[in-house]
């Protein structure tokens, strides 16, 4: 709607995988040139095979294909997230990117007592203080991404997340 005030900024990390880094960027003609320039001075490591892939990808409508596919895998990793938890504590941000939330009962173990007991049965999280401008300003609670995890361990790994937070909040 106002293609010369607004930068669009995409990447094919959470469809593709991270490790190709390919992303894009659509500017305003004013820009174009100062963020080529920028990059000629930056990023002289672009690998070209990656980008022509993604191009055909992308005019063959392949990359479409992929996307609604990772789309459905996505929700349906995050519909099984939530079932598994229901009841035992409250899960948010959900409606958008590809973690939760959950949040640890007040007056229970600390943020860094639950993610040592996860790390200690093989979970990678964080904490949602790792994330706050200030550590320690809100309640504590966990991030639980659900995008990474192999899908043959995925139900394994939601299962030991279970175990540990019915350690720290017993059902009510």
């Amino acid at each position: 709607m106002a293609p010369e005030q607004v930068a669009y900024v995409g990447t094919a990390a959470k469809t593709l995988g991270p490790a190709l880094r390919l992303a894009w960027l659509v500017l305003p003609a004013r820009l174009v040139e100062p963020v080529v320039e920028a990059k000629r001075h930056l990023d002289v490591q672009t690998e070209v095979v990656g980008q022509l892939a993604l191009a055909d990808l992308i005019t063959s409508h392949g990359y479409d294909r992929q996307v609604r596919t990772v789309r459905r895998r996505y929700r349906q990793r995050r519909d099984l997230l939530l079932e598994r938890l229901a009841g035992w504590v409250a899960v948010g941000g959900v409606a958008a990117g590809l973690h939760a939330t959950v949040a640890l009962p007040p007056g229970g173990p600390s943020e860094a007592e639950v993610l040592a007991a996860a790390a200690a049965r093989g979970l990678a999280l964080t904490g949602l203080d790792a994330h706050r401008h200030r550590p320690g300003a809100g309640p504590p609670g966990l991030v639980v991404g659900y995008a990474t995890s192999p899908a043959h361990r995925y139900p394994a790994a939601l299962d030991e997340l279970a175990t540990v937070l019915r350690t720290v909040s017993p059902r009510p």
